[in-house]
């Protein structure tokens, strides 16, 4: 029997020796590699999360002591070691475990947002709690790969220095990483702590201690011995944090249990707010993930990976870089996922990673603009919202050309509620003057790329969905700035915005076998509504708006808004993602349980005919061509 069968939960690490618990972490490193290998997710941050995740666990007592981690991400060994282990080839599957904490899954997770930088505002508030309610109980939160460059976090520290009582243990996993590498003035002073002699002792240890094994199988690592007893003596506090007034421990070999276990026991005892700085190498113990120079296998992708949204936003921005000089580019610590990687590669002094800091990119941006250059900004579009005050106040409001690109926009899937990019377009209608395009293939991403980045005096934004590009869909005729997709009667509008512009054409189909008349528009820009569609939706009977954003204040609700402003009183029904958190699933299957695939589309729209003409018979006929248009 493997040693981690035995483990139904964090009290049954309490009593096993130095050696089982070597065997044992050797084993979650085996379980890590042959799942995440299968499953995809994050496997680069695990590895190198073993050791801390045992010595919190043996220090400190979970559920009664609250551990707190900041991106999510890093919580596949918490979730072995707190009775999932059993479930775990089920990992970002439908039905089986979350890729980040779940409340729902167990009492050892508190926190699901897997957002960066928020996990000391957690806890600051959690520690709070249980002084103020008289509960002996520690908070343990634990940040890293590249969390403390986003802003929250430095706010949060400064509130916690000013509680000398709070019970709360800070765990800075200093790996030197985010996605890739992390950059900025922080992680320059990290490294003058990583550089100095007694840190380059630890780091000896780990590099003569790593070993190498295959892929899977024997033990992978040999237990560093690393510091015998632990630190050899408490650092006094070092830089801004000795500033800052908190107490400091560090840096501790992240990969030496018994050295973590002894720092997490001395901050545990203090009595006040600790931090405890680890280093740890990405992918530690997993050769491949230690040497893999874009991101220590930060998340496994499939191989041989199909041509995506990025790839051709990504060719087209190099493209127009070589024409347009003032053209820049920011991202916020995702150069490979947003696509920025080749456009960083062709004009190296023209890209700007600001870490995990959106705020910071937008308002940045807002200032290149003002200084006459052009930006991109790379974003996934669930982090677009960390940054709407921004992108209203600071482009907006003084009319700066800056152009977003959302990433990952729509139904995402994998990666479960707060990674799913479905707020974007309900908040950006309420901003003044931005315009929102959402093209519907490869080319329109070209094409609405090359016409965002000629607005010079406005906010622009391009979104696309998330892994394959589908197949370019041309239009059969164009009206102002809207494509017309498929025209075979005057009986339904079906208005299919961006990815959901083929489905639109599928439900036409359904439609016409059921001897339907159909004319499906894709906009390309839907923010300002196209005065075209005022004219087409007054030819035919019924609307329908397809779109994969939150019905919420989404495209369709501003349709139908724009409609009765101009007095159309032909009637709509919109559709798109309830404004619930939806569960993590391939985006396939979630597009069949939310209803958004073609078959049952045409169903509802269908049901909604045949209502509108049983009240049609039952009405008087002066009333029924007036029937409000939203459902």
């Amino acid at each position: 029997m493997r040693l981690l069968e035995t483990v139904g939960g964090p009290a049954d690490l309490k009593g096993m020796t130095d050696q089982q618990l070597g065997e044992l972490a050797a084993e979650i490193r085996d379980m890590l590699v042959e799942t995440v290998s299968r499953t995809g997710g994050h496997l680069g941050p695990n590895l190198g999360m073993v050791e801390i995740t045992l010595a919190m666990h043996r220090v400190f007592d979970s559920p009664r002591d609250r551990l707190v981690y900041d991106t999510g991400h890093q919580t596949y060994v918490h979730k072995l070691l707190t009775g999932r282990a059993p479930k775990f080839d089920t990992l970002r599957q439908q039905g089986g475990l979350s890729g980040y904490p779940s409340q729902a899954e167990s009492e050892h997770d508190i926190v699901e947002n897997s957002h960066a930088s928020t996990s000391l505002s957690y806890a600051d508030g959690l520690a709070k709690a249980y002084r103020l309610r008289g509960e002996d109980r520690h908070v343990v939160a634990l940040i890293g790969d590249g969390g403390l460059t986003g802003g929250m976090a430095w706010e949060a520290l400064n509130n916690i220095a000013a509680e000398k009582d709070l019970k709360l243990v800070i765990i800075v996993n200093d790996n030197g990483r985010s996605y890739s590498a992390t950059v900025g003035g922080l992680a320059t002073h990290l490294t003058s702590l990583r550089t100095n002699p007694r840190y380059e002792k630890i780091l000896d240890l780990v590099k003569k201690n790593l070993s190498r094994t295959p892929y899977v199988g024997t033990p992978m690592y040999e237990v560093l011995h690393g510091v015998k007893k632990g630190l050899k003596d408490m650092l006094a506090p070092q830089g801004m944090f000795e500033d800052l007034g908190l107490k400091y421990v560090g840096p501790v070999d992240g990969h030496d249990r018994l050295a973590m276990e002894d720092a997490l026991r001395k901050a545990k005892a203090f009595g006040g707010p600790v931090i405890v700085h680890a280093v740890t190498q990405k992918g530690f113990g997993y050769a491949a993930a230690e040497q893999d120079e874009e991101d220590n296998f930060h998340q496994i992708r499939p191989l041989n990976k199909p041509r995506g949204w990025t790839d051709v936003f990504a060719e087209e921005l190099v493209q127009i870089g070589h024409r347009r000089p003032d053209v820049v580019a920011i991202t916020a610590a995702m150069l490979h996922p947003t696509g920025l990687a080749p456009f960083a590669e062709a004009f190296p002094d023209r890209i700007f990673d600001v870490g995990i800091a959106e705020q910071h990119a937008v308002t940045s941006a807002a200032g290149l603009a003002m200084g006459g250059l052009h930006p991109v900004v790379g974003l996934y579009a669930t982090f677009l919202n960390r940054a709407f005050d921004q992108l209203l106040l600071d482009v907006a409001l003084h009319k700066c050309g800056v152009t977003f690109v959302l990433d990952r926009a729509g139904v995402t899937g994998d990666d479960g509620p707060s990674h799913n990019g479905m707020w974007d377009m309900s908040l950006l209608q309420v901003v003044p003057g931005l315009r929102l395009a959402a093209p519907r293939d490869g080319a329109r991403v070209v094409e609405l790329l090359n016409e965002a980045i000629d607005v010079d005096d406005a906010p622009t934004v391009l979104r696309y969905a998330k892994g394959e590009v589908f197949p370019d869909l041309e239009a059969i005729d164009r009206i102002g700035g809207t494509d017309i997709l498929v025209r075979t009667g005057k009986d339904v509008l079906l208005v299919g915005i961006g990815a959901m512009a083929a489905t639109a054409v599928d439900v036409a189909e359904r439609l016409g076998a059921q001897g339907f008349g159909v004319t499906v528009v894709d906009p390309r820009w839907v923010k300002p509504v196209a005065p075209e569609l005022i004219e087409l939706a007054k030819e035919h009977k019924f609307v329908v708006t397809i779109e994969d954003n939150g019905r919420v204040g989404g495209c369709g609700s501003a349709i139908a808004q724009a409609f009765r402003d101009a007095g159309v009183t032909t009637p709509v029904r919109d559709f798109g993602i309830p404004q619930v958190f939806l569960e993590h699933a391939k985006r396939p299957a979630v597009l069949q349980e939310i209803g958004l695939t073609g078959q049952g589309l045409a169903r509802d729209v269908i049901e909604m005919i045949a209502k509108h003409q049983g009240d049609a018979i039952t009405s008087e006929p002066d009333t029924a061509s007036g029937r409000p248009g939203n459902a």
